[in-house]
Order: structure tokens, then C-alpha cells, then sequence
């Protein structure tokens, strides 16, 4: 996470959440509060931030927890009409859905009220998790009521919130090991109307296909079947991960087969480049058979690591449709920026062509400090 994220929970958040708090409950201890959350924010990163604040909440809060989380509702300010690429200032939520995460499992219908409420403010993503692992079946039947919510936000979070490989969060091992009761509520968001909910979906079942590849393909294929062009792009984004590794029944889904007398030829690649510059590849990729094929296109960029290693990095590029002897030109930028998610390291860094999986080397950028 970006260090601007990190400062945005700052002395100034505490007093705005401080006040909203108080206009809520007018006996909640504002003063107080503020003096103890906002007490040695500095010291600490961002998830920790928002656990300090969370810890003051919940000593300033009414210790009875029904209580406080009608405090914690009356507080909070309107719904949230942005989806995907929503303003950063949803995080000021991200303290209550900690508190609700830590203190509210033996509470569970409030706590509920509270999530549905959180998520269509921020996300409560993260805080539903607990509540699968220590009330299963009635989260699992809480979230089937959630697939047909008229919020979308709700409806994300019954695909997001079940992700067992969830970016920044612990892995829900239960449904790794069997991810059934997942996929039935996939099962009932596959067609639904927004965008946002079928991204979610098929970012759960690309985690479920790093455990169970077969599964995948299982599932893809029966929703492959008189599928919308909605549903087609969702099965496509979800097996992405196994088109990358090359997997040939991941590929049959979309009608990819193992490439046959297929070349690809770079016709532009610098030699060197800089850490912070862009470096533009242009690949000709042409097909040597005598048969119509049906190609994935992606590059791989194998990046140095500090350790001295390479790890490869793959970006999507296209699909092609190439008849006999037929060739295309297809072309990516790959950023050297430095990003607070990815390190860049000089070195030489290998470009290749993924078609259908199988790599074919396009040539080396040597990548100075």
C-alpha cells in the first residue's frame, strides 16, 4: 500500500470519526477518543493505524456490543454510489470493520446488519471472513440471502468475501480444501447485472482453480454452454491464470489448442532501457501451418529480482484468429516505474511470447540503474 494511504489515517481522520461518533451517541467520550487514537499514529503502517483506531473505539464505545453497534450505524454517512476505482476516502471505514471483525462473533445477527451496512460505505471483505470460519452454515446461508440484495455492493461481497486466496487477507482454508459451498453461491451471481459483481466472481474462480485446476475447467466449460458475451468474458477472465501457465484444458475452453508451427519475430525491443522508463515491444506472430488456430497471446517478462534471480511477470496481450500462413503484429508496454507494489532491479530482463503457454523468445533488455 501506497505511504498517501497510509497518512490518510491521520490526527485529522480521528477527530472527523471522533465527531461523527458523538453526533451518533452524545454520551460517547469524544475527547477521550480522539486523545487515544490519535496517540502514536505515526509509529505505525497502515493496517496497524487502523487497528489503533479500532482499539480506541472499541474502549470509548458502550461495552455492551448490540449497543455500540447501533452507535457505530447511526454514525455512518451515505452509501457509496462509486464501484470499481472508488476514491480513497471509503478507508475511513476500514476501522469499523475491524471492530466488527474482533469484537462481534459471538454477536452474529448485529454484526451482520453492520456488514451489510459497512459494505455498501467501503467493503467488508475482509471482515466477513472470521464469521465463515467460526459460523459457517449460517454465513454461508446469510450470503445465498445476499446473492439477490439490490445493492451490488452486498452482491460483491458474497463473491468477494469467499475468495479463499483474497489478496491481503488470510486464506480460508476449509474452502480451499473443498470449494463447494463456494461455487454455489458463484453459481447464482454468474449472470448477474453488474460488471463489479461478475469481475469478483471470476477473480473467486481463478483462485479456486490455482487448488483445483479440473474444477475449473469443469465449471468453465458447463458455463461455456449458451453463454452471454457477458458470461463468455467472465469465464475468460477466470481462467486466465491457467491460459497463462499454459494448461491445455484451460485453453480447450476458449478454443485454444497446443500451437502448431507457430513463430513469433520481435520487430521492436530496445537493447537497453532505464529503471523509470516505459519499454514499448512490438512481436510479429505468424502462423507456419496449414491449419486455422486459434492463439492466446501473452508476454512474459522474467524481472530481477535482489537476490540476483529472474521471476517472470506474464501481461495479457490478445487473442488472435490466424488462418495458414497468415501473420499479425501485436505490441505491450512494460513500466520499469517504481510502484509501491513492485520493485524494480537493474539487470537483463528476458521478453518472450506465451502462445497458447508455449514460450518463444523475443530477446533481452539490459536495464541499467
Amino acid at each position: 500500500m501506497a505511504d498517501h494511504l497510509k497518512t490518510f489515517f491521520d490526527a485529522r481522520l480521528v477527530e472527523r470519526l471522533g465527531a461523527s461518533l458523538h453526533a451518533a451517541a452524545p454520551t460517547f467520550p469524544r475527547a477521550a477518543f480522539i486523545r487515544e487514537a490519535a496517540k502514536g499514529l505515526d509509529g505505525h503502517e497502515l493496517m496497524d493505524r487502523a487497528r489503533h483506531i479500532a482499539g480506541a473505539m472499541h474502549r470509548a464505545l458502550p461495552q455492551d456490543y448490540p449497543e455500540a453497534v447501533e452507535v457505530l450505524l447511526r454514525s455512518l454517512g451515505p452509501r457509496t454510489e462509486a464501484t470499481e476505482g472508488g476514491a480513497m476516502a471509503t478507508f475511513y471505514y476500514l476501522p469499523h470493520t475491524i471492530f466488527v471483525a474482533e469484537h462481534g462473533l459471538e454477536h452474529f445477527e448485529p454484526s451482520m446488519r453492520a456488514q451489510h451496512a459497512l459494505t455498501q460505505r467501503f467493503t467488508a471483505e475482509y471482515s466477513i471472513r472470521p464469521y465463515l470460519e467460526r459460523h459457517t452454515t449460517r454465513t454461508l446461508a446469510r450470503l445465498r440471502e445476499w446473492t439477490e440484495d439490490p445493492s451490488e455492493h452486498v452482491r460483491r461481497l458474497v463473491s468477494e468475501g469467499t475468495r479463499t486466496r483474497l489478496p491481503w487477507a488470510s486464506r480460508l482454508r476449509e474452502f480451499q480444501k473443498d470449494p463447494t459451498p463456494v461455487l454455489a453461491l458463484l453459481e447464482r451471481l454468474k449472470d448477474d447485472p453488474a460488471l463489479y459483481v461478475r469481475r469478483s466472481v471470476a477473480n473467486n474462480l481463478n483462485d479456486i482453480g490455482k487448488d483445483h485446476p479440473a474444477l475449473l475447467v469443469q465449471v468453465a466449460t458447463a458455463w461455456m454452454k449458451d453463454a452471454t458475451p457477458e458470461r463468455e468474458w467472465l469465464v475468460r477472465h477466470a481462467l486466465r491464470s491457467s491460459i497463462k501457465r499454459g494448461e491445455p484444458a484451460a485453453l480447450a475452453v476458449v478454443g485454444a489448442r497446443p500451437p502448431s508451427g507457430i513463430e513469433a519475430r520481435v520487430t521492436q525491443l530496445p537493447r537497453r532501457a532505464a529503471l523509470g522508463d516505459t519499454v514499448e515491444v512490438h512481436f510479429e506472430v505468424t502462423n507456419r501451418s496449414k491449419q486455422q488456430q486459434t492463439l492466446v497471446v501473452d508476454l512474459a517478462v522474467h524481472f530481477q529480482k535482489a537476490n540476483g534471480e529472474a521471476r517472470p511477470k506474464v501481461f495479457k496481450v490478445r487473442e488472435l484468429l490466424l488462418g495458414p500462413g497468415q501473420a499479425e503484429t501485436v505490441s505491450k508496454r512494460v513500466s520499469f516505474a517504481q510502484l509501491s507494489t513492485r520493485k524494480h532491479y537493474a539487470g537483463p530482463h528476458r521478453f518472450e511470447a506465451l502462445v497458447n503457454g508455449q514460450g518463444l523468445p523475443l530477446g533481452v533488455v539490459e536495464v541499467s540503474g
